[in-house]
């Protein structure tokens, strides 16, 4: 990295440049404040527009921001400049009058809107004022107002719990302050203040770019929605800002490269804080359950309007001219409005808003971020997940444990008694070219702040191996061989440098040794680190332990590549360490130029050394593999590491457990056999197929053709891909969910993983990962707790298979059962088995109270054991499911229903047929009944069909919360899967129909009456009935799972 600035030594005040930002502070201070006022006040687009920092020379932008480039802002000024507010971007401010009106009006809720006003109609003009029709208007609204608060309650605490998910990410920023490069809070970053920003940093700022590598790339995506990288340089390539290369700009990324920046604006006055006041609110996105959800209440209010709207069509041209007076219109409506009520499955929308609050509740526990619920959903469909290897599968924390030289290999820890005990130190002179190396080619940092701890628990800013090289050559101290950091750094300044980056997987730096009278070429090297398999064929020379240089030979070639092997297989990462010597570079030529030119000089370089850097597996990761693949999940690696060090790690955690791994000879000799299907989502691994593994380069991948990608998705179950470039990992990524319906999830922290993370169908990233990947996946896992996946995975499982059982317990009882006695009343001639204050009542209360417990239901114990979901064929509801709606619970739940109500009016001397088809002879003088009588037959008889739903539905609540096991292993009230909230719910059920049935109130207003004893205790064995039914299916399910009935199995 070439710097163009001046560089003043800290503390010339009196020096040009730094001596005159002192000089002018107060009155350049005012200027600029009254600026930033003004601007402030300003339209946000011409506020934008009048962005000049990047027409600025790189001298004027420390001259107006009052900085300097190696001093930064002194502690005084970074006090006055707090005071102009953090750098937060306000949210876009959330318009409450639409939200309310979704709470009000989302949902069902528009259908009770529908009965309510009908019911209204119905009370007047349209009917005698009745106090049944008055009360069912109130008990309407009343339910529209506590299902809006309801949802209102859900909404407000789920946005809680995601804010305090998020508020647990700490965004840093690196600056220069008094001289000192420290770690600070983004929010805490002030105008002026010089911002040092690596390769996978986010821009925590609006900054002019003052110093730049010659291969820094951004990504503004974010910003502009191109995904293309864009070169930054120092000089600006347009007036426009939003198009110039020299602004680095909030939110944007860092994807390659080094650069220091100028923060000239902050919080709400850099450009994504305009655009964010410019846009307004942000638009609300269904999660993909919701989405099914509305879909399926959209089809359910369809089916609800047709059959109210066919009720009062037959009322008017039939029952009305051909039975009058069994009907009037009034009563007519007010019995219609059972068919909205009947469909309506209220406990739904309530147990979806229900579950986003259990979600979000169970994953702050664990401190995984969610940027959007829908990806719970998603990770239970996950049938893939391509894994990162260091710092996701490994802990990150690397540490160098082996040096080799070409006649020699030393342990870290032996290093300095070895020397030491040497009759003749100089004998390992090649320690002194390799620490130089190590310190002087190497992107990391330690946090100024930190420099008073010991070098192992310092923190560090940069990519983990360089951050394992800069612990490592700060702590080697050989005094005999004049091996120590501090005067290394005093002895060479840089002059130049090539960040590391995937694809070309070496670094390199120039550097130059300062009072140095005589300029020899010695006095200026170039140094380069990277992949062994890479560098080796640009290495002429070799450097023993004593210094001395002879040429590499295809013996020492072979005795490097042996030594490479063996450290791989072991796990190790491997680096070689290499070094030129150069002419002095000349000033002032262009940092491309200079590029061009270090890559001409990258041949007959000296080799002078290997090192082996160990990253150890994390903890958690084989155990959590493990229950991963038992989910039916295929786990594979995507690394940029080499082939055997891959493998190795693979083997360690559980990715890779065959003893034969195939390779792309295995593959291609199949693809030329195998006949390719004609679509993709046909390409599947069978349950019959063997467990095969395979390992494949990034050389391999970029020839893979379409036949060998259906071999490898469709036959391997265990796949390592190493020396992958960030486009392999995408095209890996792209290939794998192209076919076999699978959904992918990806794991990765740096930024060569960003472009997979963006790929997948989920993102998950580490938080101790880099911005870019973080910003780029959307599940974070805050403590890098890889053992939160299998978590996420069943939990995502558990609320889509909560949410069936939801439904297919609501279903039966609160819409099917209702609907019969509203059909038998209109096309049968009969009096209406439960009037429309009972069906009301129980889809919102009965239904609901029952429905929420199976929001709590813990996971089954073969949840985690089942093929992951499709995601394409897989729905929330399937003709399997309404199977078992219509033609298994619910034809067992309404004849039992409709048997109480006829059983009763036999005891009372009313057979079937004196009470079927009786349509408007239904009146005074019956079978020698008043009418007072009949009336009352009908309030008991509706009271005994209410109870027989209401119990006999405990049965159906049973019996759907296992969907395979038998509740004699897995019951409520004990073990693993007690839910004490199933007995509450039932409770909660009864003591309604008590209070409904024997309060006087409910008795005065909706003609409500106690019922004889034995109406109670029947139901009961309805329930047990139900279940036993159930039982039986599943005992059937079980034992025979090829069977016709395991195939009908929801």
């Amino acid at each position: 990295m070439l710097d163009p600035t001046p560089s003043p030594e800290p503390g010339r005040g009196s020096e040009k440049g730094y001596g005159i930002q002192i000089a002018y502070r107060t009155l350049s201070g005012r200027v600029e404040e009254k600026e930033t006022t003004s601007k402030s006040l300003r339209n946000p687009a011409d506020a934008i527009g009048s962005i000049d920092a990047h027409l600025l020379s790189v001298d004027e932008v420390y001259t107006r921001y009052l900085s300097h480039p190696t001093v930064g802002l002194e502690l005084a000024a970074v006090r006055r400049r707090e005071r102009d507010g953090k750098n937060i971007i306000s949210p876009p401010p959330t318009v409450y009058w639409k939200k309310t009106l979704d709470y009000i009006f989302g949902g069902f809720n528009f259908l009770m809107w529908i009965s309510f006003i009908l019911t209204i109609l119905s009370y007047k003009p349209l009917g005698p004022p009745v106090p049944l029709t008055l009360g069912i208007a109130v008990l309407l609204i009343f339910v529209i107002v506590i299902s809006a608060t309801f949802y209102a309650l859900i909404d407000w605490n789920a946005n809680r719990i995601m804010k305090s998910i998020k508020s647990l990410i700490a965004h840093e920023a690196a600056v220069i302050r008094d001289g000192n490069q420290q770690i600070i809070k983004a929010a805490d970053i002030v105008v002026g203040d010089v911002a040092v920003l690596n390769a996978g940093d986010r821009v925590p700022a609006d900054m002019r770019v003052v110093q730049a590598s010659s291969d820094l790339r951004f990504d503004r995506s974010l910003l502009t929605g191109e995904s293309e990288m864009v070169p930054g340089c120092l000089h600006a390539t347009s007036d426009n800002a939003l198009e110039t290369r020299n602004l680095a700009l909030t939110s944007t990324f860092v994807v390659q490269g080094t650069c220091h920046g100028v923060v000239f604006a902050t919080g709400d006055r850099t450009v994504m804080g305009r655009l964010v006041k410019m846009s307004g609110e942000t638009k609300f996105k269904l999660t993909t359950i919701q989405r099914e959800v509305w879909f399926f209440t959209k089809i359910i209010s369809y089916i609800a309007l047709f059959f109210f709207g066919l009720s009062i069509l037959l009322y008017g041209v039939w029952l009305r001219t051909s039975y009058p007076g069994y009907d009037t219109a009034s009563s007519a409506i007010v019995n219609s409005i059972g068919c909205l009520t009947a469909f309506v499955p209220q406990g739904l929308p309530v147990c979806v808003a229900l579950s986003l609050t259990v979600v979000a509740r169970r994953m702050a526990k664990r401190h995984v971020l969610i940027k959007n619920l829908a990806t719970i959903e998603t990770l239970g469909c996950m049938s893939v997940l391509c894994s990162d290897k260091t710092g996701t599968l490994t802990a990150g924390k690397m540490m160098v444990g082996y040096i080799a030289f070409l006649d020699g290999v030393f342990s870290v820890e032996e290093v300095n008694e070895r020397v030491t005990k040497a009759s003749d130190p100089t004998v390992f002179s090649a320690f002194k070219a390799l620490h130089q190396i190590a310190r002087l080619c190497n992107g990391a940092k330690f946090d100024a702040t930190t420099n008073h701890l010991p070098v192992q628990d310092r923190t560090t800013k940069g990519d983990p191996t360089d951050a394992a090289l800069l612990r490592f050559s700060e702590a080697l101290s050989i005094p005999e061989l004049g091996v120590d950091a501090s005067t290394l750094q005093q002895d060479y300044q840089k002059k130049f440098e090539i960040p590391f980056n995937s694809n070309n997987k070496w670094m390199l730096s120039v550097v130059s040794k300062v009072n140095t009278a005589e300029k020899n070429v010695e006095s200026t090297w170039m140094f380069v680190k990277g992949a062994p398999d890479v560098l080796f064929p640009s290495c002429g020379s070799v450097l023993q332990s004593d210094g001395t240089v002879v040429k590499l030979t295809s013996e020492a070639r072979q005795t490097f590549a042996t030594l490479q092997e063996d450290w791989s297989s072991r796990g190790q990462r491997v680096l070689v360490l290499c070094r030129k010597p150069i002419e002095e570079i000349k000033p002032g030529l262009p940092p491309n130029d200079v590029e061009d030119l270090m890559y001409m000089e990258m041949c007959d370089l000296t080799l002078v050394g290997l090192i082996g850097i160990y990253d150890p597996p994390r903890s958690d990761v084989s155990s959590s593999i493990s229950i991963i693949r038992r989910a039916g999940v295929r786990v594979f690696m995507v690394t940029g590491d080499f082939k055997l060090t891959a493998l190795a790690i693979a083997r360690q955690v559980g990715i890779i457990t065959q003893r034969a791994v195939d390779t792309i000879q295995d593959v291609r000799a199949a693809a030329s056999e195998k006949v390719s299907p004609k679509d993709y989502y046909l390409t599947k691994l069978s349950d019959d197929d063997p467990i095969r593994s395979l390992v494949l380069t990034g050389e391999d991948v970029a020839s893979l053709t379409s036949f060998d990608w259906n071999v490898i998705v469709g036959t391997y179950t265990e796949i390592v891909f190493a020396r992958t470039t960030p486009d392999q990992k995408m095209r890996i990524v792209e290939e794998i969910k192209a076919r076999g319906d699978n959904t992918v999830a990806v794991t990765g922290d740096g930024v060569n993983d960003a472009p997979a993370l963006k790929a997948a169908d989920i993102g998950v990233a580490m938080g101790s990962g880099s911005d870019v990947a973080k910003e780029a996946a959307a599940l974070i896992l805050l403590n890098n707790d890889f053992a939160s996946i299998p978590v996420a995975i069943e939990l995502g499982r558990l609320v889509f298979d909560n949410l069936k059982k939801v439904t297919l317990y609501l279903m039966p009882g609160g819409s099917y059962a209702q609907f019969m006695a509203i059909v038998a009343n209109v096309l049968l001639g009969m009096q209406l088995p439960l009037n429309s204050y009972q069906q009301t009542c129980y889809s919102i209360t009965n239904d609901v109270v029952m429905s929420i417990s199976l929001m709590f239901e813990k996971p089954e114990w073969d949840l985690m054991q089942r093929k992951p979901r499709n995601a394409r064929t897989d729905r929330l509801t399937g003709w399997r499911f309404f199977f078992h709606i219509y033609l298994f619970y619910g034809l067992m739940l309404w004849p039992c229903a409709m048997a109480m109500w006829f059983l009763y009016m036999n005891q009372q001397g009313l057979s079937f047929y004196k009470v079927i088809l009786t349509f408007n002879q239904w009146e005074d003088g019956w079978q020698g009944y008043t009418i007072a009588q009949l009336n009352q037959f009908v309030n008991v008889g509706q009271g005994i069909y209410y109870v027989t739903v209401a119990i006999g539905q405990c049965g159906t609540l049973l019996a759907v919360s296992n969907r395979r096991v038998s509740i004699l292993q897995s019951n409520p009230l004990w073990g693993p899967r007690r839910n004490l909230l199933v007995l509450a719910g039932m409770t909660g059920t009864i003591l309604i129909c008590i209070v409904n049935l024997y309060g006087p109130g409910f008795q005065r207003v909706f003609g409500t009456t106690p019922i004889p004893g034995m109406f109670w205790g029947l139901p009961f064995t309805f329930a047990l009935g139900i279940l036993l039914m159930d039982e039986t299916r599943k005992a059937i399910v079980r034992r025979y799972p090829k069977s016709f009935i395991a195939w009908l199995a929801w």
